[in-house]
């Protein structure tokens, strides 16, 4: 039986909602009328099973897919025609499954990246540098040297090639160049993947500064296989399994959900555990 969460909220209280989302590759059904609203504010995660729709929905989210079915409402705003810059320069940003950073680049390159969409002195302005110009450059150059590598606790490297970095450190700085946009929805497509235990602390920290702390209040949408990170962080977590929605709720109704043990373990071991 499907469940889902009774929010019990205003509109107004909504950042994201999806309304009967159906995405389709050929034959094969990624996401059957999916719905889901997250409110401004929470950590809201998506769990299930390898393949079981996870990634497609974000890109949904994001604008990389467009759905055959159903709404995306962003801010209560209809999304689904919008590409992906189109969403970030609404406050969506994203981070992802492998890590897309510019090797080449410097820690503090890469960040910038994520701050363009903030420019307004325009190409001209930008070549000069002068008045306008380098007044915005401050100004932008203190907000992620200040807040952003502050947060990360990546100061000491800051110049470094990304390239050089190990895999964890790699993953912060994607993370901070999402945050340079100043995003009000961030997704998160399973950030602790590929960390060791120290590493996984310190991400989820991270995360929860920024969804916390005033200077950010950012609300999270996160994917991760972490069962007990995702229970410790989420207001609400959202199961799916072969593209349809099982449950969305609390985390202590999911995680004793016999339909989500069900998708995890499959039917023989679910008996095996209940003898």
């Amino acid at each position: 039986m499907v469940a889902s969460a009774d929010h019990d909220i205003r509109s107004s209280d909504i950042l994201l909602e999806l309304e009967d989302v159906h995405m389709h590759f050929g034959n094969v059904a990624a996401l059957q009328g999916v719905s889901l609203r997250v409110k401004r504010g929470e950590i809201h995660s998506i769990i299930g099973p390898n393949g079981a729709g996870k990634t497609v929905m974000l890109n949904c989210i994001n604008g990389l897919y467009r759905p055959q079915q159903g709404e995306i409402h962003f801010k209560g705003r209809q999304v689904n025609a919008l590409r992906p810059h189109q969403r970030a320069r609404l406050g969506i940003a994203r981070t992802f499954q492998k890590v897309e950073v510019f090797g080449g680049m410097t820690v503090l390159d890469n960040i910038r990246l994520g701050r363009h969409l903030h420019y307004r002195s325009g190409l001209l302005g930008g070549a000069l540098y002068w008045g306008r110009a380098a007044k915005e450059e401050i100004r932008h150059r203190e907000f992620i040297e200040e807040e952003i590598i502050d947060l990360l606790e990546i100061e000491n490297i800051r110049h470094k090639p990304v390239g050089m970095l190990p895999y964890g450190l790699q993953k912060r700085v994607e993370l901070g160049r999402a945050l340079a946009l100043e995003p009000e929805l961030l997704i998160l497509d399973e950030p602790l993947a590929g960390l060791n235990l120290e590493e996984v602390e310190d991400m989820a920290r991270f995360i929860l500064d920024v969804n916390e702390e005033k200077r950010w209040q950012v609300t999270c949408l996160l994917v991760e296989h972490d069962m007990g990170v995702v229970m410790d962080l989420s207001d609400q977590v959202f199961v799916l399994n072969f593209g349809s929605m099982i449950v969305d709720g609390a985390p202590e109704v999911v995680q004793n959900h016999p339909d989500v043990v069900k998708a995890y373990l499959g039917e023989e071991d679910l008996y095996s555990t209940r003898r």
